[in-house]
């Protein structure tokens, strides 16, 4: 590989390919974050967890523009960004959001271990999916965002009969072709998907410092802003013209 046989001549190094393979560092980055997080849930210390998940998601929203701005794909070709970042989607949006609600035993032992067999096994199915995203990058069937989806159940202390029918409907949902929010790349109502979003994670990490003990209007507000988030594709997949310039 080029980059170990530059070891011994650090000097030929071409300072692009430093930088790339520095955001290919940095997306790799996240499979640490969530060692960190298997770690912590199975301590069932699920509010660490959930920090380290917090990162792992802003190492995700931030590594893409980065890696679009210094050419990685142009610079180092044979290395796959998008290998490597569905890798570390899978573990931190999928695979530790699935053993938390496992651990947690919120739809209690046995269905919680249905529920998370259902979450792994439809997720994988789902990253198979060549067409997965849409002309518009809006995702085509749930994206799998089990992350944002356990946390929420967490915030709300949800019963075993919610938690387990939002588990149910998301897994069906992956395989329908409807619309779900690409937050950051959907250029139609950029601005206030972002700030739902925004405001979604500020409550979330005030949640997260109230250990999910939070008063109402911090549930609510995660809840509504929750439900935005996940509905507001399939709002302007019904409704193309909304949020288009004219």
């Amino acid at each position: 590989m080029r980059i170990f046989s530059y070891l011994f001549n650090y000097k030929a190094v071409p300072y692009a390919e430093i930088r790339a393979f520095a955001v290919h560092l940095l997306t790799a980055s996240g499979s640490f974050l969530a060692f960190l997080g298997v770690v912590a849930a199975s301590e069932h210390r699920f509010v660490d967890m959930f920090w380290w998940l917090g990162l792992a998601l802003l190492v995700d929203g931030i590594d893409g523009p980065i890696a679009r701005k210094v050419r990685v794909k142009e610079v180092l070709p044979n290395w796959s960004g998008d290998t490597l970042d569905n890798i570390i989607d899978y573990v931190t949006y999928v695979l530790l959001p699935a053993f938390a609600l496992y651990q947690s035993g919120m739809i209690g032992e046995s269905w919680s271990f249905v529920a998370a067999g259902l979450i792994v096994v439809s997720s994988a199915i789902y990253y198979a999916d060549m067409g997965m995203k849409t002309d518009e990058y809006f995702f085509s069937g749930f994206p799998v965002v089990w992350n944002m989806v356990i946390f929420t159940l967490f915030v709300i202390d949800a019963s075993e009969t919610t938690a387990f029918a939002v588990v149910l409907v998301s897994v069906v949902l992956t395989f329908f072709p409807i619309h779900f929010l690409h937050p950051v790349r959907v250029k139609r109502l950029r601005n206030l998907n972002l700030a739902v979003f925004a405001i979604w994670s500020v409550l979330g990490g005030v949640s997260l410092l109230m250990h999910f003990k939070s008063p109402q209007w911090v549930v609510w507000g995660v809840v509504a802003a929750g439900i935005y988030l996940y509905c507001i594709g399939f709002v302007l997949q019904i409704f193309q013209s909304l949020g288009r310039k004219e």
